[in-house]
């Protein structure tokens, strides 16, 4: 899988794509990211890729020039199954949109800054907008870092244990049960006896009796929810 970034702060993606998981899916030749500074494509000399809004108001809006720009000679590329835009009026990313979009082959993420992006961008080239929650941040690097973790984490062979993503608390609509590691019993805390029978098919029961408790206290939205 290849994903292309544009920002005007490029510095903000490079930690949380260097290291860890990202890093490893990275140096198997499974996930390539390139991160583009957006003032490539500025509109003068100076760097400029914002201006003020129509209207009038508080807080500058990047232009359409800057971004048509980047997008056309990115695709050159090859075609984007993508284009998304990180926006707090985006749909919720979920779970069910990491399954969806760790299948495709090429996207293109949109980092959102200042008042947004000039709506004509959106109307015509964005093809899915995003959103990690309903609270504003000062840009779209962190939440284009937490798409791209969430969707890289899935792609075969990057997890050692294949089978560990599909455990994760969403993947089948409810939230992941408790876990425990050695030792068996700390400061009197014991470790449930279930777990250390060795019967795995009671382990698996426990384990989703325990999802969907949690799931009923924690998330009873998710409840009937399909896990996508």
């Amino acid at each position: 899988m290849h994903i292309d970034i544009l920002t005007v702060i490029p510095e903000l993606l490079e930690s949380p794509l260097a290291h860890s998981i990202m890093k490893r899916a990275q140096d198997k030749g499974l996930l390539t990211v390139a991160v583009h500074q957006l003032r490539k494509w500025a509109v003068n000399e100076y760097g400029q890729v914002d201006d003020y809004q129509y209207g009038g108001g508080a807080g500058m809006v990047m232009m359409c020039e800057p971004l048509e720009k980047a997008i056309l000679e990115l695709q050159q590329g090859g075609a984007f199954d993508e284009i998304i835009y990180m926006t707090p009026d985006g749909i919720q990313f979920t779970q069910k949109y990491a399954n969806r979009l760790s299948l495709k082959n090429r996207l293109l993420i949109i980092c959102g800054h200042y008042k947004g992006i000039d709506q004509r961008i959106r109307d015509h080239y964005v093809t899915l907008e995003l959103s990690i929650g309903d609270f504003v941040l000062s840009g779209g690097e962190i939440p284009a870092a937490m798409v791209v973790d969430a969707i890289g984490r899935l792609l075969p062979g990057v997890l050692n244990d294949e089978t560990s993503a599909l455990f994760d608390s969403f993947q089948d609509g409810l939230l992941a049960p408790p876990v425990y590691t050695r030792p068996a019993e700390y400061n009197g805390w014991k470790v449930p006896d279930i777990l250390l029978s060795g019967d795995l098919k009671k382990v698996d029961e426990w384990r989703y009796e325990q999802s969907v408790m949690r799931t009923e206290e924690r998330r009873p939205d998710l409840m009937g929810e399909e896990g996508g």
